[in-house]
């Protein structure tokens, strides 16, 4: 029987000691996790910090399809007197903002119903069909149904409501309108689904008492379950509210921007000075002025509903 701690050669050698072994044993166990997950983490870096960073530094250039021109901070002070800049920030907060508690209303009434009611239970995933459409989808039948083959006006005369087509897209709050409703259309189910979950996590012994001392469901939900949700209400509204400051297929696709420019949000005005002017310094400079805008309200937010549902 040969000796395992001969070699070939028949020279002797000696066997690892076992606090070595256990110490890599361990120090693999630690680090197999990371090297797991490193691939993806590499990828997403590649796909997110790289641009941010190139965005950045193209931010103090003048480019366009020669050779880039430092500028310092000239694009960012020609953008502090850009009227359309400011016009595109607003347009993207007035639509944001009332899309964005629309789709909370609707989706806490929703999902307080089909958390409670085994009926609503049962059909709950029909909530979520409006989210499987690509948005560019959606953005071409709301443009068919309301301007293109004017549907809905065509509805709207057949049952003798109106006597001519409605003229959406000569009215701004028309089109803003639009906009808003198929926002809501599409990606209220996002936030339904993070608030049913969230309800569904929370201590139902804490309802049984309420219920016991009396309470009904509505009471139980305005008073306990509410706000035990704020924390999850604000990270749920944030992630909705950094998509909607990237709207674009909608406006590209149903409204251009117009009219007068009065449903350019931010993500189109960026295209268009990048893409139809060939500015990339100064779309650049934007889009770093709306990113730091995100962070700094995203973590006011944060903050403040943390806070407060520990309070």
């Amino acid at each position: 029987m040969s000796d395992p701690a001969l070699t070939e050669t028949g020279a002797a050698t000696a066997p690892a000691p076992t606090g070595i072994r256990r110490r890599r044993s361990k120090r693999m166990k630690t680090l197999f996790p990371y090297l797991l997950v490193a691939p993806a983490v590499i990828y997403l870096l590649g796909i997110t910090l790289y641009p941010g960073i190139y965005a950045v530094v193209q931010s103090f250039y003048a480019v366009k399809f020669g050779p880039w021109r430092p500028v310092g901070f000239e694009n960012y002070a020609n953008l502090m007197g850009d009227y359309q800049f400011w016009g595109a920030l607003w347009n993207t907060f007035v639509i944001g903002s009332i899309s964005l508690t629309i789709q909370c209303v609707l989706a806490l009434t929703l999902a307080f119903y089909a958390y409670r009611d085994p009926w609503v239970q049962g059909w709950r995933i029909i909530f979520l069909i409006p989210m499987l459409f690509m948005p560019s989808a959606v953005a071409f039948i709301y443009k068919l149904a309301f301007l293109d083959a004017r549907v809905f006006s065509d509805i709207l005369i057949r049952l003798g409501l109106i006597d001519g087509n409605l003229s959406i897209q000569s009215s701004i709050w028309g089109s803003r309108a639009l906009l808003i409703l198929a926002d809501v259309w599409q990606w209220t189910p996002f936030l339904f689904i993070i608030f049913v979950a969230a309800l569904q996590g929370q201590d139902e012994e804490v309802e049984e008492a309420a219920r016991l001392d009396g309470a009904k469901w509505g009471q139980i939900f305005w008073n306990i379950s509410l706000p035990l949700m704020r924390p999850v209400i604000a990270v749920a509204l944030i992630l909705r509210g950094i998509d909607i400051t990237t709207m674009f297929a909608n406006v590209f696709i149903i409204t251009k921007g117009g009219p007068a420019f009065g449903t350019e949000t931010i993500s189109y005005f960026i295209y268009r000075t990048g893409f139809k002017f060939f500015n990339f310094g100064y779309a650049s400079a934007a889009s770093v002025i709306m990113l730091i805008l995100t962070i700094i309200i995203a973590q006011l937010v944060v903050k403040r509903a943390f806070r407060s549902g520990r309070a």
